[in-house]
């Protein structure tokens, strides 16, 4: 029997039989709709404009059997940006929506967000209520798309999101996974393709809820590049640091050590030849840190350069076959420029990781500053003016000299920042490495060259070079 309970919020059903999914979006987006279309009972109350008919917070329960049978406690929310004379004003409704989350997630009990979209939405006016929920949960919890309203698109539904995947991407939207459907009810008047298109708008929505959902074991299973399932059986979280030469990289092991283990490098020279492996240790939790071969830098030539791509390439596959990558740290020094930035950026969080592992950027010699932090007050706007956007940051120094305090603030930052994004709750499902959305070589030379500005030849001997690392 499904149940309709008004959430204040309060607990959730966290046991290992039941996945709970938040349900957001804009009023009249078909939140409602859509929670009926998964129950399969006209359960939610639907609205027949774009006002919004939703006044709190309910949830649904219900049972899917997408391949196996799954428990699925939805929560229908208020419409979002609605003017003061709404059902619910835009203020309150967010402000619902951010103590919900706050309250689930204290709990563990969320396993997926869902944001509800219409088709015919502007995909530009989307950024600002994805930009709510990811600072909500930054990465803890996936985040998929679900676009209505699609009964009537040609040649079929999917055909959305082909046309507006780049789109979604270029606007710095990153989801789990998508459903592209349509929640309307069968009438007389109806397209005799409606009720199979409803049909298949309830499979994709339950394959997307399977695929996409956080596990309810405590130890999130990862995904390898086979994308089979396998459960991690180490006990240490696994950091990828990239960046280019010279920024400090291996002084931030060092930090996060408590001592000497990496070899550091006063003239930017190459320092690190190959991807080397720290145990890192503190606060009574394992790490493995993965310090790789700084980039983009003038020392290093075309070949070595290429070489430098490959053996991240195969850092990443490797750890992917191991269980999966917790956490990228992006380490780059205070002056590099937008070029050097953006290279390194697209190629570690875009093309190998897909974007789908937390990215924290360390900003290192900062020793001279008079606060630290201030670097990041008067720079965070570049970088997102640069399309490099990433779920948190360090402002720090990774050199003792004159200034130990700054040093050991520094420390603090850094262990505090790596417990927080090496949190379970923060691994993404699904494979890396391009094999996500780059999988032909056309594509991963389309990238090279468009993205990271590479000669078509460089683009297409890497191109051969990773697709024989598979």
């Amino acid at each position: 029997m499904l149940q309709t309970v008004s959430v204040t919020p309060g607990p959730a059903h966290n046991g290992t039989d039941t996945c709970n999914v938040i349900v957001f979006g804009e009023a009249g987006a078909g939140k409602s709709s859509l929670i009926n279309l998964i129950t399969r009972e006209y359960t939610a109350r639907v609205s027949s404009d774009t006002m919004g008919c939703t006044t709190e917070t309910n949830a649904y329960e219900t049972e899917i059997s997408i391949p196996l049978k799954l428990k699925v406690k939805l929560f229908d929310t208020a419409g979002l940006d609605e003017g003061p004379g709404g059902t619910v004003p835009n203020m309150q409704a967010r402000k619902v929506l951010k103590t919900l989350i706050r309250t689930l997630m204290m709990q563990g009990g969320i396993h997926l967000i869902v944001y509800c979209v219409r088709g015919e939405r502007v995909i530009r006016t989307l950024r600002r209520n994805y930009d709510l929920i990811r600072s909500q949960v930054k990465m803890r919890v996936p985040i998929a798309l679900v676009v209505t309203g699609l009964e009537y698109h040609e040649p079929d539904m999917e055909a959305w999101w082909r046309k507006n995947e780049r789109i979604i991407s270029n606007h710095g939207m990153t989801f789990a996974g998508h459903a592209c459907v349509t929640t309307a009810m069968s009438h007389k008047n109806a397209s005799p393709k409606l009720p199979e298109r409803r049909d298949e708008s309830y499979l994709t929505v339950c394959k997307l809820i399977e695929q996409c959902r956080l596990s309810n074991e405590r130890g999130i299973r990862g995904v390898n590049r086979r994308g089979t399932n396998k459960t991690t059986s180490s006990t240490h979280k696994n950091i990828v640091l990239f960046g280019q030469m010279g920024a400090g990289k291996s002084s931030l092991v060092n930090l996060m050590a408590g001592k000497d283990v990496a070899d550091t490098s006063n003239n930017i020279q190459l320092c690190t030849l190959h991807w080397k492996q720290y145990p890192v240790e503190f606060d009574g939790r394992s790490y493995m840190v993965f310090d790789t071969v700084g980039l983009v830098a003038p020392q290093l030539k075309k070949a070595e350069y290429l070489d430098a791509v490959e053996d991240a390439c195969k850092l990443i596959q490797h750890l992917e076959t191991q269980g999966s990558i917790d956490l990228l740290l992006f380490c780059i020094r205070p002056s590099e420029v937008a070029d050097t930035l953006q290279k390194n950026y697209m190629l570690f969080h875009e093309f190998l990781c897909d974007k789908k592992v937390p990215i924290v950027v360390v900003i290192t010699h900062l020793e001279q500053e008079g606060a630290m932090d201030d670097w990041w007050k008067k720079n965070s706007g570049t970088l997102r003016d640069w399309n490099i956007r990433v779920d948190d940051h360090a402002c720090i120094t990774a050199i003792k000299g004159n200034r130990p305090n700054l040093y050991e603030e520094s420390r603090a930052k850094i262990h505090n920042l790596v417990q927080e994004f090496t949190d379970d709750r923060h691994k993404l499902k699904g494979p890396l490495v391009g094999n996500g959305s780059l999988q032909e070589t056309n594509d991963i030379v389309h990238f090279f060259t468009r993205r990271c500005g590479m000669s078509s030849d460089d683009a297409n001997e890497l191109a051969d070079r990773i697709k024989k690392t598979r």
